[in-house]
């Protein structure tokens, strides 16, 4: 049975809350927009200047959205408390002016949405070209440098209002790797390693800060995607059997009415690189199965060139795909005690839960080689292990056994404390 989507609710303030977003023109965005304003509460919206200018696909929701609240009455108000402005988070110059510009219009920031991305789609060997370096750099530029820019511009107004609430929103990729995506996983992973270290920092400011992972269809439905050239060796044409997401994309793009618009003729015999065709010279019908539509199509992201695009959905898609997202961010945004990272939706949870039970079984696999490394010092009142199996954490980290598990109770500590331990006992 399909469930809706929940009304979003906002956590309860004393007063309206100044957003900053740093793509409010991507569909997270725009969605994302609607319901701050609809809630009364004041954005700074950063966007794309070069598309925004130019006929893009990308600007054309955003664009929308300024005609709706420009000519309905119900949406006049919403102009007092919405702020356009040009935002590159590659340029830390304009990161600095987008906060420059929340303080003085609306006086104060209370919230970071970070949302900035592009994905590169290629295995790691696809990228050895001089080429591909230039993806990878662009990858890190914009997934990572970019965030990091405009989380270092609002830190010094959030430090001194002793307030503030940064969201960074990421995916599963950030917990998982992906074959075909080793790039755009590997700035997650490091923008994900460079928030949990800087919570710590913040903390003592009352600075809050709260990863979001969304489903991988949001990262890269709703952003640029840039192919790198395809190898033969990587295609089951040439013998390579492990699925890559550049397929299974591809895949999904096959599928879109857009697409489909714009290659009348793609999809009339082909399949898919490497696999043979069935039925030359029969067209498909207008109401081929989804597994056809899919197996044919114009394989943009399979070709020998790099291939950069936003996928082309439907605005009813585009807002059915990202609902629960949005729905999360304003459920946890500018709360007293929001949570360090959020997963959004039932298979990015079970995708997790998934990976860290394998690393937790692995983990027990190979215990015994881990600790037996470590040596006996004078003093080190660390517990010895006699049957972890029995052993159990409780809910503060702590180690509880009976007579056959540990010999004592241990505590939770962070790593840097005990680093500074052992290197006091040297």
């Amino acid at each position: 049975m399909t469930t809706s989507t929940p009304e979003s609710t906002f956590p309860i303030s004393n007063s309206p809350r100044v957003w900053l977003l740093s793509s409010a023109d991507t569909p997270v965005g725009i969605s994302l927009l609607r319901h701050i304003l609809a809630h009364g509460d004041f954005l700074v919206a950063g966007i794309d200047h070069q598309a925004f200018e130019s006929d893009s696909y990308k600007a054309k929701g955003f664009k929308e959205v300024l005609t709706e609240i420009g000519h309905y009455p119900a949406r006049k108000d919403w102009q007092a408390r919405l702020k356009v402005v040009a935002l590159d988070l590659r340029s830390q110059a304009q990161c600095q002016a987008a906060v420059a510009t929340a303080l003085h219009v609306f006086g104060k920031l209370d919230i970071l949405f970070c949302c900035t991305s592009q994905a590169v789609v290629g295995a790691v060997e696809e990228l050895g070209c001089p080429t591909g370096t230039s993806l990878v750099r662009e990858q890190f530029e914009t997934n990572f440098f970019g965030p990091m820019n405009m989380i270092k511009a609002v830190l010094p107004t959030m430090r001194s209002q002793h307030n503030g609430h940064i969201i960074v929103l990421t995916g599963i990729t950030g917990h998982l790797g992906t074959p075909g995506l080793s790039m755009y996983c590997s700035s997650q992973w490091a923008l994900e390693g460079f928030c949990d270290s800087m919570a710590y920092e913040i903390a003592p400011f009352n600075v809050k800060l709260t990863i979001v992972q969304s489903s991988i269809e949001i990262g890269i439905l709703t952003n640029r995607v840039v192919s790198a050239p395809a190898m033969a060796e990587y295609t089951s044409e040439g013998g390579h059997q492990a699925p890559l997401f550049r397929g299974i994309l591809d895949g999904l793009l096959n599928r879109l009415p857009a697409i489909r618009a714009q290659y009348p003729n793609a999809h009339l015999g082909a399949s898919s690189p490497g696999e043979a065709r069935e039925g030359e010279g029969e067209h498909t019908s207008p109401t081929a199965s989804s597994e056809a539509e899919r197996a044919s199509g114009p394989f943009l992201l399979s070709r020998d060139e790099t291939v950069s695009l936003i996928p082309p959905l439907s605005c009813a898609h585009t807002e059915k795909l990202v609902a629960e997202t949005v729905h999360a961010i304003t459920a946890i945004s500018g709360h007293e005690n929001p949570p360090a990272r959020h997963i959004v939706g039932v298979e990015g949870v079970a995708s997790v839960k998934e990976k860290l039970k394998i690393v937790s079984e692995e983990l027990e696999e190979f215990v015994d080689a881990s600790i037996s490394v470590d040596c006996e010092r004078a003093g080190d009142k660390r517990a010895r292990r006699t049957s972890h199996a029995s052993s159990q954490p409780d809910s503060r980290g702590q180690a509880k056994t009976n007579s056959d598990g540990w010999d004592e109770q241990v505590d939770h500590v962070h790593p840097i404390h005990e680093a500074a331990r052992v290197l006091q006992a040297l």
